[in-house]
């Protein structure tokens, strides 16, 4: 008998308690739900898109090579440089971003990252519901008792 069939203690307390091993365990079926949704194969096709891509890799690269320029011009105080190279970063950027795929690929990140901040909610209202849960903004408390 697994625990979610044994009996409930009289103070409404499962009679036997979910062991660490346990909640990681099924954290890692929450994982195996997540990976296979329909937001994670979306991304995951934009993504491998956006690798097989030449002038995405391209762009991607050049705008990297440039960030490291800014970088040094600015360590080497040519704020005028840097400013020019920025420009130019920028150009690379709006048509990096102009490229369809990349706008899915983008959408596909932030409907990922919603679902997991929808998980995490789900989660902490559910714990809350039977637990007083401190968010970090709160402050200790003064007495545990």
């Amino acid at each position: 008998m697994d625990r979610q069939q044994q009996g409930n203690s009289e103070a409404g307390v499962p009679s036997a308690a979910w062991t660490r091993e346990d909640i990681l365990d099924k954290s890692r079926e929450l994982a195996g739900l997540i990976s296979s949704s329909e937001e994670v194969r979306v991304f995951q096709q934009a993504e491998r898109q956006i690798q097989g891509h030449e002038r995405i890799q391209t762009l991607i690269a050049t705008i990297k090579k440039k960030q490291k320029e800014i970088v040094a011009f600015e360590a080497m105080k040519n704020t005028k440089m840097a400013a020019v190279i920025e420009a130019e970063m920028r150009e690379l950027q709006d048509e990096l971003d102009a490229i369809p795929i990349v706008g899915d690929y983008q959408q596909g990140q932030v409907e990922i990252n919603d679902l997991l901040q929808m998980v995490v909610s789900a989660i902490h209202a559910t714990v809350s519901e039977k637990i007083t849960v401190e968010k970090g903004a709160d402050s200790p408390p003064s007495s545990c008792g």
